[in-house]
């Protein structure tokens, strides 16, 4: 059969809805469908291919907490794995390379930290992708979409199409500087988005800069070497707050959170003399080198990292300010 637009349309009324608690439909693969289109339609995806990323998630989660109707509220990673079980699915998976074996297997892929440890992304057809590509096609599809799955919530979709629910969480976590959470308070989807939001925002913070080392590097795809890190660890003090976080490239991320190096009072790198051993094979600085110097910081005072965190974080490394 030709996959044309009245193929896919077609398709779109086969997708699998399992039932939910009480036997009421729980309608996770139209959610997704329609949360893969919606990054199409905002420009976040330019080729197909969709990772599990914090915008997706983002979107996923709106138009659960949204739409749902069942108490169950599925991952994200349960209609992202099963759309792709169908024979004649149009949605396919990628494993991550040394991961072949684990998506040919059949297992399931069913939680989130499984599915982003063994699969790069997701994508369809690519006759469906060009169509998707096309706004006229694209509303034809959302439209059937709507009307076989939705048909009662049409309206109400179409005004949370125009949310951009991660770009929001950001622009309102910047505005509080962040946020400290219960254990109790988000899942562990809205944990991911709402950790990747943190991450970003505290990144812009520091112009996309480590702080220890200066180092700026950022991709034609937004994707740079540093990365959001925790002075005191999130796990245990459930802080995400701007003044509880650095700007740092991977390899002083680790090293930091190793205790290999602290920050004192006046932000000054303070590396204990005893700590490590360094050789490099190319003319580089070595870490003793930023002994004392002071670190990149927010053009805002109020994103300054918090000399209590700092505090907390020398003593438990024992490391002398």
């Amino acid at each position: 059969m030709r996959k044309d637009l009245d193929y896919y349309l077609n398709q779109i009324q086969k997708l699998r809805v399992s039932p939910g608690p009480g036997g009421i439909k729980a309608p996770y693969q139209p959610l997704l469908l329609l949360s893969l289109i919606e990054t199409i339609e905002q420009g976040l995806v330019l080729k197909n291919e969709f990772p599990l990323s914090p915008e997706l998630i983002a979107i996923f989660i709106k138009y659960r907490t949204k739409l749902s109707s069942t108490y169950y509220q599925a991952d994200i990673a349960q209609p992202f794995y099963h759309m792709s079980k169908k024979s004649d699915s149009f949605w396919h998976l990628t494993p991550k390379p040394g991961h072949e074996e684990v998506l040919a297997s059949g297992g399931p892929l069913n939680k989130l930290n499984k599915l982003r440890d063994n699969i790069l992304y997701g994508y369809f057809d690519e006759e469906l992708f060009e169509l998707l590509l096309s706004p006229i096609s694209r509303n034809a599809l959302i439209s059937k979409l709507l009307d076989t799955w939705f048909p009662d919530k049409i309206d109400q979709i179409r005004s949370l199409l125009q949310v951009h629910e991660f770009e929001q969480l950001q622009f309102k976590l910047k505005e509080k500087g962040g946020a400290i959470y219960t254990t109790d308070q988000v899942d562990d989807l809205e944990h991911a988005v709402r950790d990747a939001a943190f991450r970003k925002n505290l990144i812009s913070l520091y112009d996309h800069r480590c702080a220890f080392c200066h180092v700026r590097i950022v991709s034609y795809n937004s994707q740079n070497i540093v990365d959001g890190a925790h002075i005191k660890p999130f796990s245990k003090f459930r802080d995400n707050r701007y003044t509880n976080g650095l700007a740092l490239c991977k390899n002083h991320h680790w090293a930091f959170d190793r205790g290999w190096f602290g920050i004192d009072n006046q932000y000054r790198i303070t590396i204990p003399h005893d700590r490590l051993t360094e050789e490099s094979a190319i003319e580089s600085r070595s870490m003793q080198d930023f002994n004392g110097e002071q670190i990149v910081l927010p053009e805002q005072k109020d994103f300054y990292p918090s000399q209590e965190a700092l505090t907390w974080h020398r003593q438990a490394w024992k490391i002398a300010s």
